[in-house]
């Protein structure tokens, strides 16, 4: 087992480096990047996007006054060259592509994610600022998630056909159908000072006081705070999480040794958690990083958005807009690793459900 893992965790070099190799190129070919980004909100656009139309009547009379300039740059027209060249010193575009990226490559193997470009703060303490959002939520959602879906699969395996697996099964057919940000504005509506009643914060992780509670304080607000966030991020890795539970329990309770430990007259709870358990459990340990990963990456910036807070999810949207390239690239590269570990726990988790798994035998 010991070599499996350390082909794994030699595995995650060359896919790190795919991963920046096929973002760099891209963004070596997408239109507004950063230094577009800062002569558009020098001349007031805001931002690149913010439609440079109605400002070439604005260019052309400025390059008229100062000069035309040779930048490429959309908007950089009346702008000093020399201005555009000491911007790209800035940001290390007066460097070959090749040579930027084979420096980047070196900082990251050190962890070392640069500086944000509009920020003024380095891309590691900003992941760090922005980290405790995200691991709330991927973290809580995904532990109610199992530890809901577990049972409630199971129940519905053993009562299949009965009532409660039919009223139950409508319950999560619905649950998975409803959109997550969907879900969330009703939770707002219903709960956060809508139109009905005003239980639970509107925004933020923490309340403005936080820092003058009490030890129970502090976790009643923090709980009170994440509660909504959490239940909206838990709604459809719940409803599949069930279900799968209860296919791989009903797969396994029809098998050939189901029926002999019965025949020898062992109990149900002890055929069900002594022999079923175990087996049927490796396909949901199995699906345990794509939940988490899906929770924690994927569903956090439409969450985050709605609820006000200020996680991953946004950081790494508002980079793409803004094209701040090293946050893009060091959350990229973060969330790559932290995909590729959890991967590897979960082979570790394979194993201690089942020590008869040898994933270096199915190597071989």
């Amino acid at each position: 087992m010991a070599s499996y893992i350390l082909r794994r965790l030699l595995l995650i070099i060359p896919t790190l480096l795919g991963i920046l190799v096929v973002n760099f190129a891209l963004t070596q070919f997408v239109p507004g990047g950063p230094i577009e980004q800062t002569l558009a909100r020098i001349q007031g656009q805001g931002d690149v996007f913010g439609g440079f139309a109605g400002q070439q009547g604005a260019d052309a009379a400025n390059t008229e006054l100062l000069g035309p300039g040779d930048s490429s740059y959309v908007g950089a027209q009346g702008l000093p060259p020399e201005f555009i060249e000491q911007l790209e010193r800035e940001f290390g575009f007066d460097k070959p592509p090749l040579q930027r990226f084979l420096s980047m490559v070196w900082d990251y193997a050190r962890f070392d994610f640069g500086e944000s470009y509009f920020r003024s703060i380095s891309v590691t303490d900003l992941i760090l600022e922005k980290m405790p959002v995200s691991i709330s939520l991927g973290l809580w959602s995904t532990l109610i998630a199992y530890l809901v879906s577990i049972p409630l699969g199971i129940r519905k395996a053993v009562k299949d056909g009965t009532s409660f697996d039919t009223w139950t099964s409508a319950l999560v057919i619905v649950g998975y159908a409803i959109p997550g940000f969907l879900f969330a504005i009703l939770l707002l509506v219903l709960f956060a000072g809508g139109s009905y009643f005003q239980w639970f914060p509107l925004r933020g992780l923490t309340s403005d006081n936080f820092e003058n509670l009490s030890l129970l304080g502090k976790i009643g607000d923090y709980f009170w705070h994440i509660a909504l966030p959490v239940i909206a991020s838990t709604i459809a890795a719940f409803a599949t999480l069930t279900l799968l539970t209860k296919n791989s329990f009903l797969d396994e309770i029809k098998k050939q040794y189901v029926i002999t430990a019965r025949a020898k007259g062992l109990s149900e709870r002890s055929v069900l958690y002594g022999h079923v358990f175990r087996n049927a459990m490796l396909i949901i340990i199995a699906g345990f990083p794509s939940v988490f990963i899906g929770i924690f990456f994927t569903g956090s910036l439409i969450i985050e958005t709605i609820f006000s807070l200020d996680g991953l999810g946004r950081l790494g949207f508002e980079a793409a807009v803004q094209r701040d390239y090293p946050v893009i690239f060091g959350t990229l590269y973060l969330f790559g690793l932290i995909g590729l570990l959890v991967n590897i726990a979960s082979d570790l988790m394979f194993v201690l459900v089942d020590p008869r798994i040898d994933f270096e035998k199915r190597e071989g």
